[in-house]
C-alpha cells in the first residue's frame, strides 16, 4: 500500500506543498474575477422578483482585497517571514525575487475600562 500525499502541489514542480503564501492577482486574473462577479450579479438581478427592490450588491471587488495562494514544496519553499506577507502579482514560484508588501500595523491596544469608584490603579 502506498501512502499518497493529498492536498496542494508545489506551483513550480507539482511535488506535495509544505508551505504557501499569497500574492496579488495578475491583471488578467483580476479582470476574469470581476467579469465572473458581474455575470453573477447580472443573473441574480435578472432572476429577482420585480415586485421587490432590486438586489444591492455594493461595489465590485477591488484589487487590493483579493489574493491567490502560491504553494511551495520543501525544495521551493520561502521563509516563514516571507510566507506571512502578501507578494506582488508577478510572484508565482520560488525563487521569490519580489518585494512583498509590508506587514500591516498591529491594531492599537484598547484603552482599559475605567476602574469602579473607590478602586485604585496601584
Amino acid at each position: 500500500m502506498t501512502n499518497q500525499a493529498t492536498g496542494p502541489a508545489c506551483t513550480r514542480c507539482s511535488a506535495p506543498a509544505v508551505v504557501h503564501w499569497t500574492r496579488r492577482l495578475t491583471d488578467d486574473e483580476f479582470s476574469a474575477f470581476v467579469a465572473l462577479e458581474q455575470a453573477r450579479r447580472d443573473l441574480e438581478t435578472a432572476l429577482a422578483d420585480p415586485q421587490n427592490p432590486p438586489p444591492d450588491f455594493g461595489p465590485l471587488p477591488a484589487e487590493a482585497d483579493n489574493v491567490r495562494s502560491v504553494y511551495g514544496c520543501a525544495d521551493h519553499a520561502v521563509s516563514l517571514e516571507a510566507a506571512s506577507l502578501v507578494h506582488e502579482k508577478t510572484c508565482t514560484a520560488p525563487p521569490c525575487d519580489c518585494a512583498p508588501e509590508p506587514a500591516p500595523e498591529p491594531a492599537p491596544e484598547p484603552d482599559p475600562a475605567p476602574l469602579p469608584p473607590g478602586w485604585t490603579d496601584a
